[in-house]
């Protein structure tokens, strides 16, 4: 059913959470893995940092194939937000499946902050799993 999955991740618990059922539906299809972080700038701290993130969730993996892509939001893509990022790489790798945590913000801090996962349910075409904190 799914042949090029594509996950996000930020370093944080529901990202791992993510990662684990990417990897899961990636080994039940013998799908292909793309493991993506977005950083906003050319700052090589974020850079380092985004690395490292990406490492670590490879190392995490047991999938046949699987690469790893930083994106930066500003220089790669020319856009200002992650979620635009992601959306253009999903395209651009044509995942048919992306997966992504997300938080359970609510109230005022959900209508000012937002949430990736939820802008990226409205820009990208491809299926979205969204993962929820346990």
């Amino acid at each position: 059913m799914y042949k090029r999955i594509m996950v996000a991740v930020d370093g944080s618990e529901i990202a791992q959470q993510a990662l684990a059922e990417a990897i899961n539906i990636a080994n039940t299809y013998n799908a292909a893995l793309c493991i993506v972080h977005c950083i906003g700038s050319e700052n090589e701290v974020d850079k380092n940092r985004g690395n490292e993130i990406l490492e670590k969730a490879k190392s995490d993996t047991n999938v046949l194939s699987v690469e790893t892509r930083l994106l930066n939001a500003e220089a790669e893509y020319g856009l200002n937000g992650i979620a635009d990022a992601i959306a253009a790489a999903v395209y651009d790798w044509k995942a048919d499946l992306i997966v992504v945590g997300t938080s359970n913000r609510r109230g005022l801090e959900r209508f000012y902050v937002g949430s990736v996962a939820e802008q990226l349910v409205a820009k990208v075409d491809s299926s979205i799993l969204l993962v929820r904190s346990k």
